[in-house]
């Protein structure tokens, strides 16, 4: 996204917007199941919409409404916009609709036909981000020819659950968005007719492009498109017409089925313990049985009910195989049962163990369960994940739909440990589906005789911030054989164009803010730092002090290649590069005393690298 967000300014082009005290609606649908027969939600006017999903059924002061899920629940208007032309103003158009949001995320939709490939934005979209809605639109007559939007960001902030009537307006000289029948921002940054792309879907409940799907979590209730732009008195007849839905208080419905909204998998396995986590579509009670046969014999159980569910499994003898199956039951009395799986405890220092490291898996599942399926063949104690589980951490869909299917076979018997990459945006739901020691950004643990440091190179890590400070104390206090290290942007890196464009120019090699931790790991001995955002495999020299050594030194090594759009090595060779590929990949990692084997596979499971290091 290259976009620019406007913030609210305070203008008197109101005035300007073309009068029209009553328009009639090109299209208009209400989103009721009375309205939906057969899969299609018919219209009251213009285009019926095909219902995708399984929308859930509220019913409220207002009446009844269908819910979208922010997953897999959209309606379809039509694939291409340009099948349903008659229906899309040129240039005057308004947007109005009723709506609610339970799911905040960067990229939100209500309503809309939209194209963003990074160097060409089209279209037109009514939605919201993070904190308040936004009405964005691309004029024909921007200098740039390929289209940029502007996304006018409103100064409402919206209340998560709460009814608003939000309507988009553009004259062809003037965007304004009404919140509630009262001006919240208004821009004359586009102008002309509305830019619409070669081709595009036409949805409500979500912000969708060919190669984006941001799905709605809340209600849309109404929606309408008319192609003339409204005047402020129009917006607050409207508003004013139903404003009693402003008062209908939030409430969480929950769907009929109960089912699994995440299946189980691991975290944070210890030589005495291992966490279960899995979710639930409804609130329900938490029950894990394990021991070291199939028969179980013990079992750890939360009555609490809940949506997300954390079991932590205490009193594990180590180095040991365990069989585990999970049992949750609603407030119905309805059971799910889980699959029998199994885990091994973390080891002690005199024995030899196996990982596997896997990074940026996001956006692409497909390629991702391939990987992942590769990584389970060889059998890894745990996963290390340098960062980019997702495309877009506040999406839900992207973790409950993505993430978690693609990686299942692998995370349900051997646990990940991950940080934060750029994709992941900080959102809370990395937060509630991991669970890592202190304030889960940045962390240690111990397996064997390695110590792992997890670092957030995402926030400030120079020398005097908080990461910084921790990453030497702990270091320094370290007696492991093997130190090694994850973050997710690289301090090397030959990448094309990330750090510079290579064909043309001078590269940084690498993330200047990030190699501010270079000298600790010189002084501390750190073996291997594991990163990931380029998306392809490069592997360096041992480095101390920004130079190759041939003794000791740190080797750094770019993991990313679990599943995100391929990059591509620049034309020239960096002095610290030893190996470098393009190709999606993961890496396995042996250790047997002071003797350390990593292997790198490809997407088919064939190797291309192989390193040994040797302390004895």
């Amino acid at each position: 996204m290259r976009s620019r967000f406007l913030l609210p300014v305070v203008a008197l082009l109101s005035t300007a917007v073309m009068a029209h005290d009553g328009p009639d609606p090109l299209a208009h649908w209400i989103v009721s199941p009375s309205k939906v027969k057969d899969g299609v939600l018919h219209s009251r006017l213009g285009p019926n919409a095909t219902v995708v999903g399984k929308p859930m059924v509220l019913t409220d002061a207002g009446g009844q409404t269908l819910l979208f899920n922010g997953a897999d629940v959209f309606m379809s208007i039509a694939d291409d916009f340009k099948s349903a032309a008659r229906y899309v103003p040129k240039r005057n158009i308004t947007v109005s609709a009723w709506v609610s949001v339970e799911q905040p995320q960067r990229w939100g939709g209500f309503v809309g036909i939209v194209q963003d490939n990074a160097d060409s934005e089209q279209g037109w979209v009514l939605g919201y981000d993070d904190s308040s809605f936004t009405w964005a639109l691309a004029g024909k007559d921007s200098a740039d020819e390929d289209g940029t939007m502007t996304y006018l960001k409103g100064k409402t902030a919206y209340e998560k659950g709460r009814l608003y009537h939000v309507v988009g307006v553009y004259d062809g000289e003037t965007m304004q968005i009404y919140v509630n029948g009262k001006l919240d921002a208004e821009t004359d940054a586009q102008k002309g007719d509305i830019l619409y792309p070669e081709s595009a879907p036409f949805v409500i409940g979500a912000y969708k492009d060919s190669n984006e799907h941001n799905a709605h979590k809340g209600q849309i209730r109404d929606a309408a498109i008319y192609d003339l732009a409204a005047k402020a008195e129009w917006a607050k007849h409207e508003f004013d017409h139903s404003s009693e839905l402003t008062k209908i208080k939030p409430q969480i419905v929950y769907p009929e089925e109960f089912e699994f909204v995440v299946e189980p998998y691991l975290q944070f396995g210890t030589m005495d313990s291992m966490t279960v986590m899995w979710e639930t579509n409804r609130p329900a009670r938490s029950i894990v049985s394990f021991g070291e046969t199939a028969e179980f014999g013990q079992a750890r159980v939360d009555a609490k009910l809940k949506l997300m569910h954390e079991v932590k499994l205490v009193g594990l003898k180590p180095d040991m195989a365990y069989y585990y199956q999970v049992e949750t039951n609603d407030d119905r009395g309805r059971k799910l049962t889980g699959e029998q799986l199994s885990f091994q405890t973390a080891c002690d220092e005199e024995t030899p163990y196996g990982f596997a490291v896997i990074s940026d898996t996001q956006s692409n599942p497909q390629v991702a369960e391939q990987i992942a399926g590769h990584a389970w063949s060889h059998r890894p104690r745990f996963v290390v994940h340098p960062g980019d589980l997702v495309g877009t951490g506040a999406n839900k869909s992207h973790w409950t739909h993505q993430f978690f299917p693609a990686m299942n076979q692998l995370i349900e018997r051997v646990p990940f440990y991950s940080v934060l990459g750029n994709h992941e945006g900080n959102a809370k739901y990395y937060y509630d589906y991991v669970s890592l020691p202190g304030k889960e950004y940045y962390y240690t643990f111990k397996y064997g005789n390695a110590q792992f440091f997890m670092i957030d190179t995402n926030k400030k890590v120079g020398p005097g911030t908080e990461q910084y400070e921790w990453l030497e104390s702990e270091l320094a206090k370290s007696t492991a054989t093997w130190k090694f290290v994850s973050h997710h942007h690289p301090s090397y890196s030959s990448d094309e164009n990330d750090y510079g464009n290579l064909w043309k120019g001078k590269s940084s090699y690498g993330d200047m803010r990030v190699k501010q931790l270079t000298p600790l790991y010189d002084k501390y001995g750190v073996d291997i730092v594991w990163n990931g955002h380029i998306h392809s495999y490069e592997r360096t020299w041992p480095v101390i002090g920004g130079k190759v050594v041939d003794d000791a030194g740190t080797i750094y090594m770019i993991t990313g290649g679990g599943g995100g759009g391929l990059e591509t090595p620049g034309p020239v060779k960096p002095f610290f590069q030893n190996n470098v590929r393009r190709g999606h990949h993961f890496v396995t990692v042996a250790v047997n005393g002071r003797t350390l084997e990593m292997k790198a596979f490809d997407i088919d499971g064939k190797l291309f690298d192989f390193l040994k290091i040797d302390k004895r």
